[in-house]
């Protein structure tokens, strides 16, 4: 056996599928065994596999054991002359395989091995080389130096600045993603250290390697794409603590006691400095537009008031008016974040929704009120139609400071170009147009007319935003190779595998990965379960506080727990039908209801619930909640 791939899976089903289908691709010609060790997902990763991969040799663990735990337990029992830890999320080309055994069977003294490796946007990722994290190159990359000098020897060692991306060098630090290591080596330094959980220890491992009297490479003759930040989000605060506390368990291991010592207390001085900027940082961040938001609505409702005072030749009373001003801005500020105007990136469209339907409850409540407490109803009607012009536009102030962009659409239309072949043109537009994706225009391109003019000039010229691939047209060599040649137009890339009902692509190295194949208003996006939420706290509690309505439901006393139970959070009014764990397990996780999406449920067989399910899932709003509570109420004591 040449080689043997493992791959440490944990709930990123549709880029396993994907990395799957691409070494299958680079396995031609070479004996390769394939194992996935999945760390108990609940996406139905395993499912996928042995449909479509039979030929992998699958470990579903019962746990989430840690990365270096279960890529131990697919090297324990490897066959391979070579072995190739490899992450789900990434793609490799086909000729990937070929020409890094070529390399290692002509230098017999390297141990290990990493390859170029670029994001979804084309983007080569700086990790693809690294040097050894000793206190003084930690130093520079946690304060940002090698940032300020990327090409110093010195002070960019993390990240060898000094050597070439497009020469083979000798390196210190190989990439987790992809290790491609002689298995002689593993076999003399020994396997990967269970102690790090799941950062530090390929650069444990990398560093043993050498130890041992081997070298490592870096070898830039073949490129993979990573995606990365599918399993953690790389800005995240839990993140920093991992990572770095990775970093002071191997000082302890690797480093002499006096500089393990100095080290581990430099880097918890370096992660308490990180937090508290981070936590800063994430406060003023969120509270800036709020604050905004407060500002220009209160001096917008004083203003009003202090000229209609003089006008009228009246006097307000200013408790009354301070009450007043206090109950609108914060309606609007609440109104505001169940929208998502707050929300990254900002869209004023949905600020303007939101006071639109602030201004008229407000208005509502106002008519409500008995006299000897209303303020005034022309300063409330002139304060809600300057919110409704003046809030947008202060979010489309921000929005271009931000992002330089006058975003107003959560959803901007994106000119898209589809490269491969008329039938699979058809089949990913016909998609997107189920999903209801963006598209302001698509045109198709096939893979030789693609080659056969310049399609960084087409794309400019075109002013295109988005570019998909299709995986059954063109190779992955082809495809890293085009987002390489693309990655300065700062496009969004997306890769449609074949006979698959998602599309692949990736933002940001900060944000995590796109993965659409349910719809772009799923239920678990962020927005929909704040509203989802929201609706559940209100109803139940107008359901609590209006009692004598409860008496008309078929079991008051249960509808009045259940109401509880919702009110609290542990249940939400409309959840999914029941079906089976296997059905249960390719749905977004949500709490249980009290009610299902279709009050006709009870007679649907499971297939029919599953589907009921799916559309519920796939395509939420809190209004469908509305719907199946107001017709399903004399249900809410089931």
């Amino acid at each position: 056996m040449r080689l043997t791939v493992i791959i440490v899976n944990y709930n990123v089903k549709y880029f396993l599928e994907q990395c799957l289908a691409s070494v299958h691709a680079a396995m031609r010609g070479i004996e390769v065994e394939v194992i996935v060790v999945d760390n108990n997902s609940v996406d139905g990763s395993n499912e996928m596999v042995e449909e479509k991969f039979p030929w992998v040799n699958l470990i579903a663990n019962k746990d989430n054991t840690g990365f270096s735990k279960a890529n131990n337990q697919g090297m324990r029992i490897a066959k391979g002359e070579y072995i190739l830890l490899l992450n789900p999320d990434t793609v490799v080309k086909e000729d990937t395989f070929s020409k890094v055994l070529h390399f290692m069977d002509a230098h017999p003294e390297a141990g290990g091995l990493g390859v170029p490796m670029v994001d979804g946007k084309g983007i080569l990722l700086p990790e693809s080389k690294r040097g050894l994290p000793t206190p003084e190159t930690s130093f520079y990359k946690i304060f940002g130096i090698s940032k300020i000098f990327p090409k110093s020897k010195k002070f960019n060692r993390y990240y060898l600045g000094h050597l070439s991306y497009d020469e083979t060098c000798e390196i210190e630090i190989l990439a987790g993603a992809f290790m491609f290591m002689r298995k002689k080596a593993l076999d003399q330094v020994g396997l990967l250290d269970e102690a790090f959980f799941m950062y530090g220890e390929d650069i444990d491992l990398s560093w043993r390697i050498i130890q041992g009297g081997w070298n490592n490479y870096y070898f830039p003759e073949t490129s993979i794409i990573h995606y990365k930040g599918e399993s953690t989000k790389k800005g995240s605060l839990n993140y920093v603590y991992v990572f770095y506390n990775a970093m002071i368990i191997f000082a302890r291991k690797h480093f002499s006691a006096s500089h393990a010592k100095w080290f581990s207390f430099f880097i918890q001085v370096a992660v308490w400095m990180r937090a508290s900027v981070s936590i800063v940082s994430r406060v003023v961040t969120a509270s800036l537009l709020p604050l905004a938001d407060a500002a220009v609505l209160s001096l917008g409702i004083y203003t009003f008031a202090d000229h209609y005072s003089q006008w009228q030749s009246k006097n307000f009373d200013g408790s009354l008016m301070l009450i007043s001003a206090s109950v609108i801005t914060a309606f609007t500020l609440i109104g505001n974040w169940l929208n998502g105007a707050y929300d990254r990136p900002v869209f004023p469209q949905r600020t303007l929704k939101a006071v639109l339907l602030v201004s008229i409850i407000t208005l509502l409540i106002y008519s409500l009120l008995p006299e000897t407490i209303r303020f005034s109803r022309i300063v409330i009607l002139l304060s809600s139609l300057f919110a409704i012009v003046s809030l947008p536009l202060v979010h489309a102030v921000f929005s271009k400071i931000i992002s330089g962009k006058w975003n107003w659409q959560g959803n901007p239309k994106k000119r898209i170009l589809l490269i491969g072949s008329e039938e699979e043109g058809m089949r990913v537009q016909t998609f997107l147009h189920q999903i209801d994706y963006p598209i302001a225009s698509f045109e198709q391109m096939n893979s030789e007319k693609s080659r056969s003019l310049s399609l960084f000039e087409y794309v400019r010229i075109h002013k295109i935003q988005e570019v998909i691939f299709c995986a059954k047209d063109l190779s992955s060599s082809e495809i890293i190779s085009e987002m390489g040649a693309l990655s300065s137009l700062q496009l969004e890339f997306k890769i449609a595998p074949p006979e698959s009902l998602f599309i692949i692509g990736s933002q940001h190295i900060q944000s995590a990965t796109e993965g659409f194949f349910v719809t772009v208003n799923s239920i678990s996006n962020t927005l929909n379960k704040r509203q989802k939420r929201a609706f559940d706290l209100i109803s139940s509690f107008f359901t609590l506080v209006l009692f004598p309505s409860i008496l008309f439901t078929s079991k008051p006393l249960t509808a009045f727990t259940n109401g509880l139970k919702v009110f609290v959070g542990k249940k939400s009014w409309v959840g999914y039908g029941k079906v089976s764990a296997e059905f249960a397990s390719q749905l977004p996780k949500i709490k249980s209801g009290i009610l299902t999406p279709n009050k006709n449920a009870m007679v649907l067989n499971e297939d029919g619930i599953q589907q009921m399910n799916a559309i519920y899932a796939k395509d939420y709003s809190w209004w469908k909640d509305f719907k199946s509570f107001t017709s399903q109420f004399k249900q809410i004591g089931n």
